[in-house]
């Protein structure tokens, strides 16, 4: 019993236990000894976990709109939380153990009695809702939102009694001490301590952090980032004062950690199990840890289909012809090449597994494109910048230029020869000149939701889509907003070679095919329950191929009736 994709949640508990939360829809729990207990099921990806405080009941957050409750250490269902209407992030029991707080990206928190019963909804966040605590009597509730504010709530009233100020920058993950003090993470590396109307900042790393932990015992903040560090922080005087590093281990996902004992730490990853670090000795256990096959890009090429995925393994025609050692998130031919990279900020050259850029973040999509008479590429990265690589004369590929693309997270890129096109996790779409490198326009909230992934149509006209559930095609003359079949965040786009017709995958792993002609959609279809990570054109102009989460890669048929065909 282990993880078929990454863990993107942990918890622990006095007693021993630990639970993982994954991208398989699976909530496991683990005993003292690192052993698999039993599981729980998600109809979609599971978030984030945890305990009661006597370890008699686990809670789970879902992209499935859902957070449950499970019985420890059985894991029975006991209540299925509903209402929310977009991706549940986060849950958290209330300190007496009677209530549950679940936090959305529907911009929404909602306390729920143990029962599964609604018991208030709380509403005035102006984006999406990523995570909320208890304060240490229970009274209210702390959040934290995109919309770059923490906000208190009275939970006996569902009145919003404060806002606290974290220089508006988005803010991910927050946690509070017994005395009431509260530490954020923002998108910027920052920490931020709250008390009372007072606010300090630290700047913690050097990319955004993506969870604080608070252990209580021994008085230590621990902050985790895509700069791949973790830090341990004591709490002394009103004074955050750092006393630990670690650098993560490639099959640790700086999403989530959780103290297991004042001197132990267990993180989730981009494996089977999770990982554990010993900060006073600075070393890691990850021998449970074993690779998972989710893929997250395909490409067609000449001699075969291409993959890659959170093991790093690069395939062709599923044979592992190569390893990268990390998660990468694209492939992309460049002059006799392939170029892939991911979470630990390299740019590698697949062919020969060298890495040849590195970056302060993780790397997260790529394009190339012909400029002054030579081929470049463009890598969106976490932190925002563009890196713009090229081949030297000495046949060395590396950055020739570094341009600020977005504030935020970009999400995907494309070009049409003249115009690079990107999208950004904050839902802003850019334009940069080709020639220049140059910004061309800038559209601030160009989706209603996070933009996943976007592509080129034809010569001037680009495709986005994102968590709003639309398809939108930019021209010079302005932009179409389509609705789309999709019923979940939409994740990846591409257009056929002369842009006759558009594919979009979501995360519940449906495709949909539109028609640019007729502005219809042509039909969908489900190819996987795990997910579609992205879509390539086959060489043959007859169709796409979609890469899953679940590990295998789908032929998509785009004539009169939409199908998939699970790849042999």
């Amino acid at each position: 019993m282990r993880h078929d994709a990454p863990i993107s949640g942990i918890a622990t508990h006095p007693s021993g236990y630990v639970a993982t939360a994954g991208y398989d829809n699976r909530v496991i729990l683990w005993n003292a000894e690192g052993e698999p207990m039993a599981r729980g099921w998600h109809d979609h990806l599971a978030n984030q976990c945890t305990f009661n405080h006597d370890g008699t009941l686990l809670a789970s957050a879902s992209s499935d709109y859902s957070a449950r409750i499970w019985s420890v250490p059985s894991m029975r269902l006991v209540a299925l939380l509903r209402g929310h209407q977009d991706d549940v992030e986060m849950v958290a029991f209330s300190p007496d153990g009677a209530a549950v707080a679940t936090c959305s990206r529907d911009r929404t928190v909602r306390v729920h009695g143990i029962d599964g019963s609604e018991l208030a909804l709380l509403e005035g966040h102006a984006a999406d809702v990523i995570s909320v605590v208890w304060s240490p009597d229970g009274r209210d509730l702390i959040s934290s939102s995109d919309d770059g504010t923490v906000r208190r709530w009275d939970v006996a009233s569902s009145r919003q009694v404060a806002q606290m100020d974290t220089g508006g920058i988005e803010t991910d993950t927050l946690c509070v001490a017994r005395s009431g003090a509260i530490f954020a993470g923002d998108d910027e590396g920052r920490l931020s301590i709250l008390t009372g109307n007072d606010v300090q900042r630290v700047q913690a790393h050097l990319a955004g952090v993506k969870r604080v932990v608070w252990d209580e015992s021994s008085r230590q903040l621990l902050s985790l980032s895509y700069d791949r560090t973790v830090r341990l922080w004591r709490y002394v005087d009103g004074t955050l004062e750092p006393h630990a590093e670690g650098h993560l281990p490639s099959e640790v996902w700086p999403r989530s950690a959780a103290f297991r004992s004042d001197d132990t730490v267990v993180f989730a990853t981009f494996g089977s199990s999770f990982a554990t670090w010993m900060p006073a000795s600075n070393q890691w256990d990850v021998s449970n840890v074993g690779p998972t096959g989710g893929i997250n890009a395909v490409l067609e090429l000449p001699d075969g289909l291409h993959t890659i995925g959170d093991a790093g393994l690069w395939k062709v025609d599923g044979a592992i012809t190569g390893s990268m050692g990390s998660l990468c998130n694209f492939l992309v031919e460049f002059d006799g090449s392939l170029l892939t990279g991911g979470q630990m900020g390299a740019l590698f050259e697949a062919r020969t597994g060298q890495a040849i850029v590195r970056h302060r973040s993780p790397l997260n999509c790529a394009t190339t494109f012909m400029r002054r008479g030579q081929l470049h590429a463009v890598i969106g990265t976490y932190t925002g910048e563009g890196l713009v690589v090229a081949r030297s004369a000495d046949g060395v590929i590396g950055v020739v230029a570094s341009i600020r693309m977005h504030a935020n997270a970009i999400k995907d890129v494309a070009c049409d020869g003249r115009t690079i096109f990107s999208v950004c996790a904050d839902a802003s779409v850019a334009w940069h000149d080709v020639d220049t490198l140059e910004p061309l326009n800038h559209i601030a909230q160009a989706h209603d939701r996070i933009a996943n992934g976007c592509c080129m149509i034809e010569e001037g006209n680009f495709a986005s889509i994102g968590r709003d559930l639309t398809l939108r095609l930019w021209t010079p003359e302005g932009m179409e907003r389509l609705e789309t079949p999709h019923r979940h965040s939409i994740k990846c786009v591409v257009a056929s070679a002369g842009g006759a017709t558009i594919a979009t995958g979501g995360y519940d792993g449906t495709v949909a095919i539109f028609d640019t002609l007729t502005r219809s959609w042509v039909g969908t279809c489900r190819a996987s329950s795990g997910g579609l990570s992205s879509l390539t054109p086959g060489l043959d102009g007859e169709g796409f191929f979609a890469s899953g989460y679940d590990g295998y890669v789908y032929r998509i048929a785009a004539g009169p009736v939409v199908r998939a065909e699970r790849v042999p």
